[in-house]
């Protein structure tokens, strides 16, 4: 079972299983589809995808998002990742990732924002912003 993640710097240990803890660094949740959809509605799934942990696209990512943490946190952004091509995921099949890849997913289940180069946490946030609904929210 997948345990809903959001990338704070209060995160201690993640509640995975050893493989997928060994596979995917801190701050980020193995990606599936039955993961993607409970998002739906209430967060903005970041969703990483890279041909195995050691990619360094992989790893500029993953420390540009925990570098922003907060910031991402603030928007109900979670981070997801897949890094592994060969296990073959509905989700990857899904959107063809094959290399490295980031997705942004709004709350209403729709691609935000794909890349398959590492993207500045400070463009995802920019973007969410700019959002009719993130602007609705933060207006409140």
């Amino acid at each position: 079972m997948l345990h809903p993640l959001r990338l704070t710097a209060l995160l201690g240990s993640l509640a995975l299983p050893a493989l997928a803890q060994a596979e995917i660094p801190e701050g980020a949740a193995p990606a599936s589809e039955a993961a993607l959809e409970r998002y739906r509605g209430d967060s903005r799934p970041i969703l990483v995808f890279a041909p195995d942990a050691a990619d360094p696209r992989y790893q500029a990512q993953i420390e540009a998002l925990e570098a922003a943490a907060e910031e991402l946190a603030e928007r109900d952004m979670v981070v997801l990742a897949d890094t592994d091509p060969a296990a073959g995921s509905e989700l990857r099949r899904g959107i063809g990732a094959e290399d490295a890849a980031l997705l942004l997913v709004g709350k209403d289940g729709g691609v935000k924002l794909r890349a398959a180069a590492p993207v500045s946490a400070q463009e995802i946030i920019d973007l969410v912003d700019g959002m009719p609904m993130r602007r609705r929210e933060a207006a409140e």
